[in-house]
């Protein structure tokens, strides 16, 4: 399977794009607003030029989202989703995927990559270990976790 990223920036990709993150919450029965409104979505917000979306052909998509930074002056990127299609899993399209959104928040000259994932989502969570994501406060230092409440 070609491993090639591409980013996003046109109606045909935006729209692949949401179909993949439709299918992704449709996989872990999360509601979605459907493809055309997460395209629509996606298009407004690469507009603003705060969001990166990646794809992997038709079978991977990562959305990377960039704010300003707190404690310096660079901005930060947060990995909003990184997604494979089931049938493409293990032929290192996730890897190509976070590799690509780790060049570009570098590129970006962000000092900072965060993401969330679940405990039970192990596969996930080598691959982010295995690429030097950590789930700790440094070296060493306690476990992190991520919260979130509907508003």
């Amino acid at each position: 399977m070609d491993a090639r990223v591409e980013l996003a920036t046109t109606g045909p990709g935006l729209a692949l794009a949401g179909r993949l993150l439709d299918a992704f919450n449709s996989e872990y029965d999360d509601p979605s607003p459907g493809p055309d409104a997460l395209a629509a979505r996606l298009a407004e917000l690469t507009g603003r030029g705060d969001t990166d979306v990646l794809l992997t052909g038709e079978h991977g998509v990562a959305v990377v989202r960039y704010r300003p930074a707190l404690w310096s002056t660079r901005d930060e990127a947060y990995l909003a989703e990184l997604w494979v299609a089931p049938a493409a899993r293990g032929h290192g399209l996730g890897r190509a995927l976070l590799r690509a959104c780790l060049d570009r928040a570098r590129a970006r000259g962000c000092d900072l990559l965060d993401l969330a994932t679940s405990a039970d989502d192990v596969a996930a969570r080598a691959l982010y270990e295995s690429e030097g994501l950590h789930a700790t406060e440094g070296p060493g230092g306690p476990t992190t976790y991520h919260y979130e409440i509907d508003l």
